[in-house]
């Protein structure tokens, strides 16, 4: 072990000895590769990887000649990668030097599995940019000033994208891949304006079924509002449909933190904030709607319901205390006249009915249909779609009936994981038919199982790195946003969806006497992404 330590180049040799021999002793190489990944001063990550995602513990010349070696010691990364410093405690974006004083979610956003090389964007690939105004030339710019009668300085603004308020930055940043960059410095003040930036109009939206206002911002940026409904270590009714459920302030920000952690990068920046019910809503809003639903309670609360589907009655009004009213904020998409949205139907829609069963819960081969089906049945949706039920078991989300994805991109694209307010609402229980298209498909890309794998090791927690996520939230102040017997579910459910996995591989093999191939996507290799 010593030997290998002082000569880690031949790590892989000494590998290429073992493997092509007897089958291996899992033992022997567990122990092998948690000694050197565990060492503080020595992290081989793309190994230890290899090994995670392998069940056959095969480790091929073909890996290691399409991963470019890099190393973790106490002072970083050796290779070259750009982090970000911290920027104030709203978050959190940023990377400290590797060692003791590294918190769990710096350690995990400092690991090789988070920062493996990215393709270049092509210019088609984001989807929006700024026009310049009048002719193209080098001087040409445009300037945008901020309305001077709600009494915010003017702003002006040009093609750099220094001079951009947080919120358009996050508009300019969304590409095909993903809605932000991994360690995205824009992060911190974007979620330092949702928290702290004075609010200059607050209406309901309209649609949906359950209470949110839109914000507004004095330098044009827009949040969504969901109110705080229930307190935190409160559990959903178990007699309650799931479609009678609760939407919960807590959940939208825990679910965009999850996202992160999982790599997925796919939910809009959500941020807890302490309203002030009178002078940023009642007092400023245009919507007399809703003004007219404000009253007083009969311990003083300021209290207001709106108008939608449920929940909106004097009976389940969102009050104050008296004034200050918790809810969470989340980043507003581009304007649809600007960026188009298409909605798809899940295929394992629930039927939210008290009596009828969908077609999938009916039918264990529901997924050969779906195979068949544009648009699952070339290019990433069907494992795109895996991810998202992945996302939505372990935060025990029912109501994802429906998903949508930007126009501009057609199919080649990722999944908008959007309106999370009924997740994490029961931690003593889980709900395995969350997981059917995996259980039924089969199908999961590489790069998910290994951050899976990666998140179930004691040092990478998912609990843990959960926790130290949610702490830099504003509201974390008040009271943790999740609490501990949800964190734990998380763990728990995290253990379930790779046994799922396991449980595909082991059919995959019983069936076909070879790898998971079938079972897994591998979007790690250049050639895996032409389709």
């Amino acid at each position: 072990m010593l030997f290998l330590r002082l000569f880690p180049s031949l790590v892989p040799l000494t590998f290429s000895l073992i493997l092509p021999h007897s089958p291996p002793q899992p033992l022997l190489l567990i122990l092998l590769l948690f000694f050197l990944s565990l060492q503080s001063s020595l992290v081989l990550s793309p190994i230890f990887i290899q090994f995670l995602s392998s069940s056959s513990y095969s480790l091929s010349l073909p890996f290691f000649s399409s991963f470019k070696y890099f190393y973790l010691s106490a002072e970083g990364p050796v290779d070259s990668l750009t982090m970000t410093e911290r920027v104030g405690k709203f978050g959190s974006m940023g990377i400290k030097p590797m060692g003791s004083g590294m918190s769990k979610l710096e350690a995990l956003f400092s690991h090789p599995l988070y920062n493996m090389p990215t393709p270049p964007i092509h210019e088609d690939d984001w989807l929006l940019k700024v026009k310049p105004k009048g002719k193209a030339r080098e001087t040409s710019t445009q300037m945008w000033v901020s309305d001077s009668d709600i009494g915010d300085d003017s702003a002006h603004w040009n093609r750099s994208s220094d001079s951009h308020p947080p919120w358009l930055r996050f508009h300019l940043g969304i590409s095909r891949w993903q809605l932000y960059p991994h360690l995205d410095p824009n992060m911190a003040p974007l979620a330092q304006q949702l928290s702290t930036h004075r609010i200059v109009s607050a209406v309901q939206k309209s649609g949906g079924t359950q209470l949110k206002l839109v914000m507004s911002f004095p330098n044009y940026g827009q949040a969504i509002l969901k109110p705080m409904k229930q307190e935190r270590d409160e559990e959903t009714n178990f007699n309650l449909y799931y479609f009678s459920d609760f939407e919960r302030h807590n959940a939208e920000i825990a679910a965009f933190h999850l996202d992160r952690v999982l790599g997925y990068r796919r939910i809009p920046p959500a941020v807890g904030r302490l309203v002030d019910v009178v002078t940023e809503i009642k007092d400023i809003t245009t919507d007399h709607k809703l003004a007219r639903t404000f009253f007083t309670s009969p311990v003083n609360n300021v209290c207001f319901y709106g108008q939608c589907s449920y929940y909106c009655s004097t009976e389940h009004a969102v009050c104050g205390r008296p004034q200050n009213l918790e809810a969470s904020l989340a980043m507003m998409l581009p304007d649809t006249s600007l960026a188009t949205r298409r909605s798809w139907r899940s295929p394992w829609k629930r039927s939210y009915s008290r009596s009828k069963l969908a077609v999938w819960e009916k039918d264990p081969d529901y997924c050969d249909t779906v195979k068949k089906t544009p648009p699952y049945n070339k290019g990433t949706r069907l494992v795109d779609l895996i991810d998202m039920t992945i996302l939505d078991f372990l935060m025990g989300n029912m109501d994802r009936h429906h998903y949508e994805t930007f126009d501009k991109f057609g199919n080649n694209t990722f999944l908008l994981h959007l309106d999370n307010g009924r997740a994490f609402g029961r931690h003593s229980t889980d709900e395995p038919s969350i997981l059917t298209p995996l259980e039924q498909c089969c199908r999961i890309r590489r790069s998910t199982l290994l951050h899976l794998r990666l998140l179930s090791l004691p040092q990478y927690r998912l609990s843990d790195v959960m926790r130290d996520s949610l702490s830099h939230d504003p509201l974390f102040s008040v009271a943790p946003l999740l609490s501990e017997l949800h964190l734990s579910a998380l763990d728990r459910r995290l253990v379930t969806v790779l046994q799922t996995v396991s449980r595909c591989q082991e059919r995959q093999r019983s069936r076909h006497g070879e790898g998971d191939d079938d079972v897994i996507y591998d979007d790690l290799c250049p050639q895996c992404h032409s389709s």
